[in-house]
């Protein structure tokens, strides 16, 4: 999978911010033609979108365009037009308020017929699903279940806290007055159901875009479940977002270890031993799929090891 540590917004009306966003150190950006583009708008700025994918360099980002709900009159003209505008240089649409399988299914067969239509490779564009009210959320597992191009499950908090009347203005910060995190059960409902079809799972956005030091705290709570990646809405909300969905250079280069000594104790030079000690840590398969959790996280964020095995004398 793609890393997607930071999710970069760039509304679509803006050409001055689609041309500023190719050169930040977003993993991803999604050009938005939703809720950032007024509905007059919405026209032009596909039209934006898709000169900004063709021309522009993008510096191996992954490259995502957020369409309009299936509720509304714009929808498919969204996909129509950016994906044989600039198919070629898309990697995923995502489909916001998404609250049923059926309207993946609608994006996956719309987006097919585009393909062999512009002679594009069958079933190369993903999606992205975006969970934004309870009807989403109680269908999670029908909706990351219903095509093979799904990549992401996404969480939406603003929406989402409108859909059930939860008594806040402060999008995805903890509530005054509510002892527990009243994001844990939604976060975890989204997580479970993307683990359970090898999606990620990505956390929504923080809109007091100045506070990065709160975005942090709401991002490491997302990151210490297992989230892969946050939206963030300015660039300084990028650097926090990628350190953040990062491992800690310790746990990386403890993990790599892990790998190393365990495929040294399970082999022939090493005793084809099922578990073993590793300084005062004994480790065994399952040490192993854990460690394999930070070390793709740490690969894909591109770091090196600080630290190289020696096997035991």
């Amino acid at each position: 999978m793609r890393p997607r540590r930071s999710c970069l917004a760039v509304p679509g009306s803006s050409v001055k911010m689609l041309d500023k966003a190719q050169g930040l150190p977003a993993d991803q950006v999604f050009l938005d033609l939703e809720d950032a583009v007024a509905p007059l708008a919405k026209p032009d700025a596909r039209k934006n979108i898709v000169a900004a994918l063709n021309d522009g360099d993008w510096g191996g980002k992954a490259r995502v365009v957020r369409v309009n709900d299936l509720t509304t009159p714009w929808t498919y003209r969204d996909v129509v037009e950016v994906v044989e505008g600039a198919g070629a240089n898309l990697d995923c649409i995502m489909l916001p308020k998404v609250q049923s399988a059926g309207q993946i299914e609608w994006l996956d067969l719309t987006l097919t017929q585009i393909e062999k239509t512009m002679g594009l490779e069958v079933g190369k564009i993903g999606i992205e699903a975006q969970i934004e009210n309870a009807a989403g959320l109680v269908n999670v597992d029908a909706i990351a279940a219903a095509s093979q191009r799904t990549e992401t499950i996404i969480f939406g908090p603003a929406d989402f806290m409108a859909s059930i009347n939860m008594k806040s203005l402060v999008v995805g910060a903890l509530i005054p007055g509510y002892p527990g995190d009243p994001y844990h059960y939604i976060l975890m409902r989204i997580l479970m159901a993307a683990r359970m079809h090898d999606l990620q799972a990505i956390d929504g956005p923080f809109l007091q875009i100045r506070d990065v030091a709160a975005f942090r705290e709401v991002a490491t709570r997302s990151a210490a479940l297992g989230f892969d990646g946050k939206w963030v809405l300015h660039p300084g909300q990028i650097d926090a977002a990628n350190e953040v969905y990062s491992p800690a250079q310790e746990d990386y280069d403890h993990a790599e270890l892990i790998l190393d000594a365990y495929e040294h104790s399970t082999s022939e030079a090493g005793g084809k031993l099922g578990a073993v000690m590793l300084g005062d840590e004994m480790i065994d398969e399952a040490s192993r799929k854990m460690a394999l959790v930070i070390s793709a996280k740490g690969r894909a964020a591109g770091m090196s090891r600080t630290t190289s095995f020696t096997p035991p004398a």
